[in-house]
């Protein structure tokens, strides 16, 4: 492989702790007990410095485009914890002069005076997960927030300067209708989000949702559902420019923009997963770190300073040819828009030969169309029929 223009690079902080662990969710998350919170986040912070003090000579000099604080509930950080990571951060790494700053934050974990505190610390943007505006639906998925404490967590970041934010909502509920679901869309949009995501509630392996399964709404009623969504914020202003990302113009969310462009992350924390390109080499490296939050801070503790980055990354696999073909469409055909297809040789350092085929089926089949830009660069843009069969559009490029 062989890359010939610099990759951006983003940075993903992983906080594993939870007031509760809701019914649906897969991620790596874990129930903060009750007087382990101040002790837990001390040496978590230290151990998140730790390994990014270790991963230096694997990014050095290249700056940091975004920071995503995901979980988990980053939200239940305290102030001064996220302040003192982030006075770290600052110090270690070349920020970009316009750098996008996330957080997560918990309806239930949130004040005017913690906003105030994260504004002040340097977080820029918000993702509050709200997923709705009805209080049976939040009980039926586990939420610990009522509709009425979502209402007074969008109020309060807003007032303590957060203007940069995202509301998520989530769709086809257990006995959610058609109503319901827009009525959440325009309770979002009432506080004029920059961004909103609205993606359709999944039963995922490994959650008490998958083992005793809630009802459902037929998939004939969720189609209605994100049909009449979209109609809605399309009305609204919003660009429907990812799968479930909706945005106003010039607010798309960079940090998660650069995962679908096959950018570069460090991933920090228990759990975190990483993407790292090594130019001069040619070698695309993924990277895992423990998932136990114990073992994350006790493998961290245990890492003596001058020793190998490896030691920073946790598991390493690198990623060969066929994976990056793979991996790189399996983002890119997220976006909505299409993309240039120079980006594929840009990210996976091979010729755009190497999936002539495969884009050729593509245009056979009527899942998107090949076209040439005003920059005289080829794009690719998939059809509504594409979006609709996106599953089977990405398994062309799974050899």
């Amino acid at each position: 492989m062989n890359f010939t223009q610099p990759i951006p690079l983003s940075l993903y902080v992983h906080y594993p702790w939870c007031v509760q662990k809701c019914p649906y969710c897969d991620f790596n998350s874990h129930t903060l007990k009750a007087g382990t919170a101040a002790v837990d986040e001390s040496a978590y912070i230290n151990a998140l410095i730790k390994q990014l003090e270790q991963t230096l000579p694997l990014i050095w000099g290249r700056p940091i485009h975004s920071i995503f604080f995901g979980g988990g509930t980053p939200s239940l950080l305290s102030e001064d914890g996220l302040n003192r990571f982030m006075s770290h951060a600052r110090a270690l790494l070349g920020f970009g002069p316009d750098i996008e700053i996330t957080l997560e934050a918990n309806p239930g974990t949130v004040d005017f005076a913690k906003f105030a505190g994260f504004y002040q610390a340097g977080i820029n943007r918000l993702s509050m997960g709200v997923q709705s505006f009805d209080d049976q639906k939040l009980q039926a998925l586990g939420r610990i927030h009522s509709a009425n404490e979502a209402h007074r967590a969008i109020e309060s970041a807003k007032a303590a300067g957060f203007t940069n934010f995202n509301l998520d909502l989530m769709f086809a509920l257990p006995g959610q209708t058609l109503e319901q679901a827009v009525a959440d869309v325009q309770q979002a949009i009432q506080y004029a989000p920059p961004h909103l995501s609205h993606y359709q509630l999944t039963l995922e392996p490994n959650t008490p949702f998958y083992k005793n399964p809630p009802i459902l709404p037929e998939d004939d009623l969720a189609w209605d559902m994100q049909l009449a969504a979209q109609a809605v914020l399309a009305e609204s202003g919003y660009e429907h420019y990812e799968v479930s990302g909706y945005a106003k113009p010039h607010s798309s969310c960079r940090h998660n923009l650069n995962y679908w462009q096959f950018g570069d992350y460090v991933g920090l924390g228990a759990g975190a997963h990483g993407k790292i390109t090594d130019a001069p080499s040619g070698q695309i490296w993924r990277t895992q770190m423990p998932a136990s939050p114990g073992g994350y801070v006790a493998m961290m503790q245990d890492a003596k300073a001058g020793l190998s980055w490896a030691h920073a990354i946790g598991r390493v696999h690198q990623v060969d040819e066929m994976d990056a073909v793979f991996e790189f469409m399996l983002n890119a055909l997220r976006l909505q828009n299409g993309f240039d297809l120079a980006l594929f040789t840009q990210r996976t350092g091979l010729p755009i030969e190497r999936i002539a085929s495969q884009l050729a089926q593509l245009q056979t089949n009527g899942w998107g169309e090949v076209s040439a830009g005003l920059t005289g660069q080829s794009t690719l843009q998939l059809s509504t029929l594409g979006q609709t069969f996106l599953n089977d559009v990405v398994g062309l490029f799974l050899e």
